[in-house]
């Protein structure tokens, strides 16, 4: 039997015109890929120029990225379609023991719902990151993310290569690229997915905000931010119902001298930050 080739099949028959075909898609932009320069994305946040992104990238439902991020780094995450779920974890950068802690999160600030001028604190009482706009509204830092087993028991697959991948598994692999292991996940923050608690303490979704949707964190340590985009544990849908997220970074360090809260408790562990980064930028001097 013959078979007719398809223009696919002709345009990698043979090495050569693999070759070229491949090198042919160098600079297209796609829906599911960093740009690299992240100066070339097409849209850059009003008032931002293309070349002060550091990152500009597009996430698809259950999938994962990663990113060293600079003190200064203004990050806006934005919820392209209305059922993206941003799963985040950070760790300082220069010395990565030190990460999210999401308890000292919600408990030091006295406010358990993530807005505006919200600290993203470490376990050593330090702002990894504040909250410096938010049109969403729609968060949480109660449930954490999920699971391969909690996945396979409401989809019937959670493993990073199935239709339904787990948090957990993807921030596996993303730990991994920066040499952190499963043991090294803390529990996550999620945005663009809201959780209220009711009197009785039963958590209860509340969905997300829309398509269009956005938040701004301003990272004031060296960070490695870990993103799952994964449905949220206590999503309603039936199916697996993740739907893409952008994320797009600027340098943005004037913006470290106009912080969103005045509150004691913030202040303090901002100045608790303040000596860190001084202390390790003497270190570095020094050598």
């Amino acid at each position: 039997m013959t078979v007719t080739p398809t223009a696919t099949d002709s345009n990698t028959a043979t090495t050569a015109a693999a070759r070229e075909h491949a090198r042919a898609q160098a600079g297209a932009i796609t829906d599911s890929m960093p740009v690299l320069p992240a100066s070339r994305w097409p849209d850059p946040p009003a008032g931002v120029s293309a070349e002060a992104l550091t990152w500009a990238e597009t996430v698809p439902g259950g999938r994962y990225t990663s990113k060293v991020l600079a003190r200064g780094t203004r990050v806006r995450l934005r919820d392209l379609d209305g059922a993206a779920c941003a799963n985040l974890l950070l760790y300082r950068a220069d010395a990565p023991h030190e990460r999210l802690n999401v308890a000292d999160t919600v408990k030091v600030p006295w406010q358990a719902y993530l807005g505006v001028g919200h600290p993203l604190l470490s376990d050593q009482g330090r702002v990894l990151a504040t909250i410096v706009a938010d049109t969403s509204g729609r968060h949480d830092a109660f449930c954490g993310t999920t699971s391969l087993a909690t996945n396979t028991a409401k989809y019937g697959a959670g493993s990073v290569h199935s239709g339904a991948p787990a948090g957990r598994e993807l921030l596996t692999l993303a730990a991994a690229k920066h040499g952190l292991t499963a043991r090294d996940l803390p529990p996550v923050l999620t945005f663009f997915h809201g959780v209220h608690v009711e009197p009785d303490g039963t958590l209860t979704s509340t969905g997300t905000a829309g398509a269009g949707t956005e938040l701004e964190l301003l990272i004031h340590l060296p960070v490695i931010a870990l993103v799952a985009n994964t449905a949220h544990p206590l999503d309603p849908a039936p199916n697996y119902p993740t739907t893409s997220l952008e994320i797009l970074a600027w340098t943005a360090p004037e913006d470290l001298g106009a912080l969103p809260n005045d509150d004691p408790e913030y202040l303090r562990a901002v100045l608790n930050t303040e000596d860190a980064w001084n202390a390790a930028r003497f270190g570095r001097d020094a050598r």
